[in-house]
């Protein structure tokens, strides 16, 4: 008896991963990547660091306090050590001293210092450099680095951050205000949390980097505060703010850009008759001049106010339209949100309730939106 076989449809899955492919691709930054080309000096051969240092003596005298200068024989190629590992071979510049003819880092471009560096210069974090913002910016080894002299760890030409703040001026005037991580303080720079051969200090999410310090937001939490999941900086500026806790705006300022107000203004304690402050639904009254314009005429032709609709029994109105007048707005504006809502990264405890107006305007039912943790 021949067996019946059945040729199933790719899953949906399958479809789909050619898409995840690249995505997975962009995540991994192997798309967004920088293409390095090593200059070459087309029938050069190498003469040796001695020879170089008969006309270049003030540069030999740096070389030798540098740490290209102290690599061992065995650190480097014996033909490529020396001067010519970096400039490459010299015996057409030493027949003709024409720069042109040598490799002088000032006159190449980013991307060909770099792959001369890159010779050597592979590993940890310096792998990245192809997918980092400096090398997208064409800035070059050279530009941070001191190749000839001893410099300031790691080779440098100046300290972290005031290396950095060359070019990153904006990020050092944020670093003086009143709100800032203690980098001018000396308790951290630049590279706690960037890599300048890349990205940033860590191969996941920026929140991650964060959270390596700031461990008590982690989580998980019963109730989340999205945000926090997205990304610190959805908040934050981490280089300084004026506002408190390197927030980018002050409360309740910066909270409102997500969360409208909307039971705020009408908290227990305010002193205005609710049935005083109710507004008009503009499509509740449309549908009231098709269905009773005898109705809406009554309305709009007396110049009716909101309380005196209500009283004539025409469902008209909005409720909850900030009950107390500009009271209300003036305490909802005036208060910062963490007074209530203090532990805003995220909380394991209940969500507890806050009393609102009903929206027949009476009593007050314990409601809300439970937003207080």
């Amino acid at each position: 008896m021949r067996k019946r076989v059945f040729h199933q449809k790719p899953i949906g899955w399958v479809k789909l991963l050619p898409i995840a492919l690249l995505l997975g691709a962009c995540a991994t930054g192997a798309i967004r990547e920088k293409s390095l080309t090593l200059p070459v000096i087309e029938g050069a051969t190498y003469v040796g660091a001695e020879t170089c240092a008969g006309c270049h003596d003030e540069l030999a005298a740096g070389q030798a306090e540098a740490i290209h200068g102290r690599l061992a024989d065995f650190e480097l190629m014996e033909a490529e050590k020396g001067c010519e590992s970096c400039h490459g071979p010299g015996s057409l510049h030493v027949d003709d001293p024409d720069y042109g003819k040598i490799l002088k880092f000032g006159e190449l471009t980013g991307d060909e210092v770099a792959a001369i560096c890159s010779k050597c210069h592979t590993d940890g974090s310096l792998m990245d450099w192809t997918h980092g913002e400096h090398a997208f910016a064409d800035v070059t080894c050279s530009d941070c680095h001191t190749v000839h002299g001893a410099g300031v760890g790691a080779s440098l030409k100046k300290t972290d951050p005031e290396l950095c703040y060359d070019c990153h001026q904006e990020q050092q005037a944020k670093a003086n205000f009143p709100s800032h991580h203690p980098v001018k303080e000396g308790k951290m720079n630049c590279s706690s949390c960037h890599n300048p051969h890349g990205e940033l200090q860590t191969d996941e999410q920026a929140r991650d980097l964060c959270l390596t310090c700031h461990a008590r937001y982690q989580g998980p939490f019963v109730f989340e505060h999205a945000p926090v999941e997205e990304g610190c900086n959805t908040c934050h500026d981490p280089h300084g703010t004026v506002a408190n806790n390197l927030l980018q705006q002050n409360e309740p300022f910066l909270c409102l850009q997500c969360h409208e107000s909307h039971f705020h203004a009408s908290r227990v304690g305010g002193t205005k008759d609710v049935k005083d402050t109710f507004s008009f639904d503009a499509n509740k009254l449309e549908s009231l001049k098709a269905s009773d314009p005898a109705a809406y005429d009554d309305i709009v032709g007396n110049k009716l106010s909101p309380p005196e609709a209500i009283a004539k029994g025409y469902d008209v109105v909005i409720p909850f339209t900030n009950q107390f007048g500009s009271a209300g707005w003036t305490q909802g504006f005036l208060t910062k949100c963490t007074t209530c809502h203090s532990v805003v990264h995220g909380s394991d405890l209940p969500s507890q309730t806050a009393p609102v107006i009903d929206s027949n305007g009476d009593g007050w039912p314990d409601g809300g939106a439970g937003l207080t943790r």
